[in-house]
């Protein structure tokens, strides 16, 4: 498929609601090597499926982003449940100067449009969802990225029980580095991988961590390989959702990527919201696992290898 006839694919839209080429280009950055919609060139391809994020912002900038990198006259295919932002899809893309043909599926909102003639509607839109620096937290973070615009709760509270860690370790899930620069202020630490499977997150980060110790990936934790091994520490703030739903699984799995990850004695640091269930992995993966502190709704645990 040559650059003027791409074709892109962002996210994985349900195959009986939206027809995608199997050599389609992947634009999600929640999938580790694929293209940056941001970075395509305006004009570049020919048509565009898109299921689209839940967040306002997030989904306004995506579908802003789709339809500056469209052809003239490029088709636009957005879809999105319609208690996640399908219901709205219509009349954002009208305000972006689209006319669109709207068929309802399977509890979706299916959107068929081409671009615009005039992109200038859709400025404000790729203002509001782009990289920028959060007075709150003093970080560059993104609509989009988890708790893009505030300290997440349960990382604060873990911030607060930390102790003086030492040696080789990892941040798992790691955001936009929160956690990372709290741990990096420590003398003792050697080194610090720092693992996300959001492409704006680890971005992010690369702005806030200016710091020779610190490794970027952009991987998912889950898969062997995703960053380095035999390591002295772990932390983390686990993920429990995945496309909006909750998925308890996701944490557990990364529990037992940390357990294998650790050298014999190492620790692990998680805190997790209090209802999720990582007691009994825990126990079964670790020679030692106690409970902290638990307070606002979150549980902060240690294990050692």
């Amino acid at each position: 498929m040559t650059e003027e006839a791409a074709t892109g694919v962002y996210g994985a839209p349900p195959a009986e609601l939206a027809d995608v080429p199997r050599d389609a280009i992947q634009f999600s950055p929640l999938v580790p090597g694929s293209a940056a919609l941001e970075r395509r060139a305006e004009g570049s391809l020919a048509a565009m499926v898109m299921l689209a994020p839940p967040g306002t912002i997030e989904r306004r900038y995506d579908v802003a982003q789709a339809l500056r990198a469209l052809q003239p006259g490029g088709r636009l295919t957005v879809l999105a449940p319609k208690d996640k932002g399908g219901s709205r899809l219509a009349k954002e893309l009208r305000g972006f100067g689209c006319e669109i043909e709207e068929t309802a599926q399977r509890h979706h909102r299916i959107c068929v449009s081409t671009r615009p003639a005039d992109l200038a509607l859709t400025g404000e839109a790729i203002a509001d969802g782009a990289p920028q620096l959060v007075a709150e937290t003093g970080l560059w973070s993104q609509p989009g990225v988890f708790s893009w615009n505030r300290v997440d709760p349960g990382s604060a509270l873990l911030l607060k029980h930390l102790p003086q860690l030492s040696g080789r370790g990892a941040d798992l899930g790691c955001g936009v580095g929160y956690l990372a620069r709290a741990v990096l202020a420590m003398p003792g630490v050697e080194a610090l991988a720092m693992v996300d499977i959001d492409r704006r997150a680890v971005e992010a980060a690369v702005k806030n961590i200016a710091d020779p110790r610190a490794s970027l990936h952009w991987a998912d934790v889950r898969k062997a390989g995703s960053f380095p091994e035999n390591l002295d520490f772990i932390v983390m703030n686990p993920p429990f959702h995945d496309g909006g739903a909750e998925d308890r699984s996701l944490g557990q799995a990364f529990v037992r990527r940390a357990a294998e990850s650790l050298r014999k004695g190492g620790r692990l640091w998680l805190t997790a919201n209090r209802h999720l269930p990582y007691e009994e992995p825990l126990k079964a993966l670790f020679s030692r696992a106690v409970p902290v502190a638990e307070a606002e709704g979150f549980k902060i645990y240690e294990a050692r290898k």
